[in-house]
């Protein structure tokens, strides 16, 4: 009975020094958990960043076919300086970009005075068709292939991102964009994107059946919004804008640039662009915009309720619509509708068509563009 008694009188003494421990009148060892805030090499699984962490883009960042990359709201990259840092999604991987209104994904410069160029940008690799139904290699890179015959492909969600000092070069010819959709199929989402001090264009469709929704562009040393090689989506709710000083790099820049086929070398290619952009405005205050939408190249363009207007000027070898180019004209059955409320004098030429006729073609009317209320959450004062 006694020894009873004592093992008792033991176990609620220890059960007392562990409540102790447990109240914190004596120090715990809890297993820390540490996690590299370096971001480089290959995802082959599934990785989930901290959003409490920021992150060093130090090479480039590949995510693999059946790799998955989840990126929750408030997360914050910063990229070294160069022209090899930069994320690409290659085909079969996905990148879930988790931003909110009020805490947006940001992917940006990590020098202390960021400035376009900085670092390459965001790349999707998918596997949807392209004009001529074959395949093509990604620019910046000739090992990874994007294209095939799956439209529906899927490559992720990407909503409420910041990609901010894109577009580092390695020649006029090999460069990054902002964002850059190498035949993206259409189960891919991306909505809320907001991309501005960048080079070469704002965004490049490279073929594919993505669609696009709520898109800001600020000063895109090139072309804010681009496609060509058989694009055929819808970009709903764009807004470009070239600010009072800014100076574009490029000797033609414009406001929307198409093209049906690749460079235009391939206009017997079955499948040429043929897209939609609903609710654009172009607002320009610089100079030397080469035009407003260039559409070319076998294109075929519906563009509804688009507007230009701003201080600045377009070349005067260019136009508000310009249909023309020397590897054949846009297609004859675009149907496109803008509003000229340019300020600036003299005023920009309104069409070239060449010697074709486009009957749906109008530049005119009392259109309304984009609302600029949909980016409030980037904090762009408009």
């Amino acid at each position: 009975m006694k020894r009873l008694f004592f093992s008792i009188v033991m176990m609620v003494a220890l059960g007392a020094m562990v409540l102790t421990s447990c109240n914190g009148n004596e120090p715990v060892d809890e297993p820390t958990v540490t996690e590299s805030d370096e971001l480089k090499g290959e995802i082959a699984d599934v990785r989930t960043l901290n959003a409490y962490t920021t992150y060093k883009l130090t090479a480039p960042l590949i995510i693999k076919d059946g790799g998955e990359l989840n990126i929750p709201a408030g997360t914050v990259i910063k990229a070294q300086k160069g022209f090899d840092k930069y994320i690409l999604v290659l085909q079969g991987g996905k990148i879930n970009v988790n931003g909110t209104a009020d805490k947006p994904v940001v992917m940006t410069s990590g020098e202390s005075s960021p400035a376009t160029e900085d670092w390459g940008g965001l790349i999707v690799n998918g596997r949807a068709p392209l004009a001529g139904e074959g395949t093509a290699t990604t620019e910046i890179n000739s090992d990874y292939e994007y294209g095939g015959s799956n439209a529906a492909d899927n490559s992720g969600v990407i909503t409420y991102l910041k990609l901010e000092y894109t577009g580092a070069r390695n020649s006029a010819d090999v460069e990054h964009n902002g964002l850059t959709l190498n035949g993206v199929g259409s189960g891919t989402r991306i909505e809320n994107v907001y991309i501005p001090n960048g080079a070469d264009d704002g965004i490049e469709f490279f073929g594919g059946s993505v669609s696009v929704k709520n898109l800001l562009v600020v000063n895109s040393d090139d072309d804010m919004f681009d496609m060509t090689y058989g694009w055929n989506g819808t970009l709903e709710n764009c807004y470009g804008v070239w600010q009072t000083g800014f100076a574009s790099s490029e000797s033609d820049p414009s406001g929307v640039e198409a093209d049906g086929n690749f460079d235009g070398n391939f206009p017997e290619h079955t499948g040429q662009s043929d897209f939609t952009i609903r609710n654009m405005t172009v607002d320009l205050n610089s100079t030397d915009l080469n035009n407003v939408l260039k559409v070319r190249r076998g294109a075929k363009a519906t563009i509804i309720n688009a507007l230009v207007k701003g201080s600045g000027t377009v070349k005067t070898s260019g136009a508000v619509v310009d249909m023309t180019d020397s590897k054949g004209n846009g297609n004859i059955a675009s149907n496109i509708s803008i509003t000229n409320a340019l300020t600036s004098e003299p005023p920009a030429t309104a069409t070239k068509f060449g010697d074709d006729a486009y009957q749906n073609i109008v530049v005119g009317g009392n259109n309304n563009g984009c609302d600029s209320s949909i980016f409030g959450w980037t904090g762009y004062k408009f």
